[in-house]
C-alpha cells in the first residue's frame, strides 16, 4: 500500500451520484478500498471501491454527500478505513470512524487498525469443538453454541431477543472472563441508547464496547461497521488472548446495505435483486469470526427473515455460516414461559454424541420428543379434556408441562423488573433437573414450583413453600385450562 501523505496525493471531484462519487487523480490511483476526504475539514469520507481507468476511481461515501461539487479537492488519506484498538475502547460507543458517540472524551492510548482483515488461516485456527455455555437452561440443553461458532437468533419485536443478548453478555462478562462486543448494523438510535441504559445499569458495561451504524447513515457506513467490530474482536483475541462474545444485530441489514451499494455503482443485480457478490461479502465478514489457539470469537447475530421465506437468498447465505438456531416464539412469550425460546423449531449442529456426550444427546432427543407430544395432543385437549386422554398419555402431558416450565429460567438483567434474582445453571444441572422429571420424579409436585427456578433442587423448596389448599386450587386450575 502506498503510504505518501495525503497532502502530495490530492484529486478532484469529477461526477456526484447520490453516494457514488468519481474523483480524477493526476499523480497517481489510490488503490482500493483507500479513504478519501473531501469538503470543509474533510468531512466527507468516501471509500475506492473501483479503479476505472488510468485517472479516475469511483467510491462510494461513508457519510452524506451534502455540499459536494464538481471539481472540489479530495484528499487520499494514505490508507484504508481503520478501527480503534486498545484496553481504553472498553465501556465506550462508537460510530463506523472510531469516534466515540457517548458524549464523553475520545479514548487515549489506542492503536488504529485497518477494518479490512485476512481471516486466521487454517494452521492457526483450533480444530476442537467445545461448547459455549451460556448459563441458560433452554439454550445448553437443547441448543448448545460452540465456543468460536455462530449462532442465529430468530424473532420478531417484543418476543426478548434483547433481554436474551443482555443476558449472554452478563454472564460471559462474570463466568467467562471475556469482553462482548456490540455491533449494531442498521440500527435505530433509540434501540441503541436503550441498549446502552440497560447495560449500564445491568453492570456489563466496564467489558463491553458498542460500535453503531445507524439507520439513517448511508449504505456504506453500514456496511462497514461490522468490519470495525470484528477488528476490535480480533484485537481482544489475538493480542490480549481473551474470549470474545459478539453480538451482531441485524446481519440481514448488512447484506441490505451491499445490495444498496451495488445498485449505486452499478452492478447488474442477481437473484431477487441481490447484489450478484452477497456470498462473497458475507463470506468475508463470517469467516474472521474463528477460535484460534490464542482465543475464541464466539458470535450470536440476529437474523431477520423476509417476508418469513426462509428460501430467500439472505436466509440461505445466513444459514450456511451459523453452527446453532435459536428461534423466539410470540406464542411462548405470551403464555409467559421466558425465555420464550421454542424448543421444537431451535437446533445445533453441536449436539451430536460425539460432542456432547451420550446421555446429553439421549436427554435432548427425549425432551423433543416429549413436548412434540404434547404438543399433537393439544388439539385432543382442547377439544375433550384432560380426562379424555389414556393413562399414558396424560403422563407424557404432565411430564411436558413440567419440563416447560423447568427451562423458563429467572435473568440477572431482569431483576429489578420481575423482583426474582437472576440464576446462572450449569450444563450438569440442567440435564439433572431434566432428567428427574423425564423419570417422573417431580409428578407430585405442583407445577407452579418449577416456574422460574434454576436448578431442580429449588422447586422441593418452592413447594413446601405453597400451602396444600393453593396447591390443590393450582392444580384445578392446570385441569381446568387443559
Amino acid at each position: 500500500m502506498n503510504n505518501k501523505t495525503s497532502s502530495s496525493n490530492l484529486g478532484a471531484v469529477v461526477s456526484v451520484r447520490g453516494s457514488v462519487v468519481d474523483i480524477r487523480f493526476d499523480a497517481y490511483l489510490p488503490p482500493i478500498y483507500s479513504l478519501l476526504h473531501a469538503g470543509i475539514d474533510g468531512q466527507i469520507a468516501i471509500e475506492v471501491l473501483a479503479q476505472l481507468d488510468a485517472h479516475r476511481v469511483r467510491g462510494i461515501a461513508l457519510t452524506p454527500t451534502q455540499g459536494l461539487a464538481r471539481g472540489m479537492v479530495v484528499s487520499d488519506s494514505g490508507g484504508p478505513l481503520k478501527a480503534p484498538v486498545g484496553k481504553t475502547i472498553l465501556s465506550r460507543m462508537f460510530d463506523v470512524f472510531g469516534n466515540a458517540i457517548d458524549r464523553q472524551p475520545a479514548p487515549t492510548d489506542i492503536e488504529w487498525r485497518t477494518v479490512h482483515r485476512a481471516p486466521p488461516p487454517l494452521a492457526r485456527r483450533s480444530t476442537k469443538s467445545e461448547i459455549f455455555e451460556t448459563g441458560i437452561k433452554v439454550i445448553d440443553v437443547l441448543a448448545p453454541l460452540e465456543r468460536g461458532g455462530k449462532a442465529g437468533l430468530f424473532g420478531g419485536a417484543g418476543v426478548g431477543k434483547t433481554v436474551l443478548l443482555t443476558e449472554m453478555i452478563h454472564n460471559m462478562v462474570g463466568h467467562h472472563e471475556g469482553v462482548s462486543i456490540f455491533c449494531g448494523i442498521g440500527e435505530r438510535c433509540r434501540e441503541g441508547e436503550e441498549l446502552y441504559r440497560d447495560m449500564k445499569q445491568a453492570g456489563v458495561l466496564p467489558n463491553m464496547v458498542m460500535v453503531f451504524g445507524q439507520m439513517n447513515e448511508p449504505p456504506g457506513s453500514r456496511f462497514r461497521v461490522g468490519h470495525a467490530a470484528l477488528t476490535m474482536a480480533e484485537y481482544f483475541r489475538d493480542d490480549e488472548h481473551r474470549d470474545v462474545l459478539l453480538l451482531i444485530d441485524n446481519i440481514f441489514r448488512f447484506i441490505q446495505a451491499g445490495s444498496e451499494i451495488s445498485g449505486l455503482m452499478g452492478q447488474m443485480p442477481s437473484r431477487l435483486g441481490y447484489q450478484p457478490t452477497m456470498g462473497t461479502e458475507l463470506s468475508g465478514l463470517e469467516e474472521r469470526i474463528a477460535n484460534t489457539d490464542t482465543g475464541a470469537i464466539t458470535s450470536i447475530q440476529a437474523v431477520y427473515v423476509p417476508a418469513d421465506d426462509f428460501t430467500d437468498p439472505a436466509a440461505v447465505h445466513t444459514f450456511s455460516h451459523l453452527s446453532a438456531s435459536i428461534v423466539l416464539s410470540r406464542k411462548r412469550a405470551s403464555e409467559g414461559l421466558y425465555p420464550a425460546i421454542d424448543p421444537l423449531k431451535s437446533s445445533s449442529k453441536m449436539a451430536t454424541p460425539g460432542i456432547v456426550g451420550e446421555r446429553h444427546y439421549l436427554l435432548a432427543q427425549e425432551i423433543r420428543r416429549t413436548l412434540a407430544q404434547y404438543e399433537e395432543l393439544k388439539d385432543i385437549i382442547a377439544m375433550l379434556g384432560l380426562e379424555q386422554l389414556s393413562p399414558t398419555d396424560r403422563a407424557v402431558v404432565a411430564r411436558a408441562r413440567r419440563l416447560e416450565r423447568f427451562l423458563t429460567q429467572p435473568f440477572f438483567t431482569t431483576e429489578q423488573f420481575s423482583g426474582i434474582s437472576g440464576k446462572l445453571v450449569s450444563l450438569k444441572d440442567s440435564l439433572d433437573g431434566c432428567e428427574r422429571i423425564l423419570k417422573d420424579e417431580f409428578k407430585d409436585v405442583p407445577e407452579s414450583a418449577l416456574y422460574m427456578i434454576g436448578a431442580i433442587d429449588e422447586a422441593q423448596q418452592k413447594a413446601k413453600e405453597v400451602p396444600p389448599e393453593i396447591q390443590a386450587s393450582l392444580q384445578q386450575a392446570v385441569e381446568h385450562e387443559a
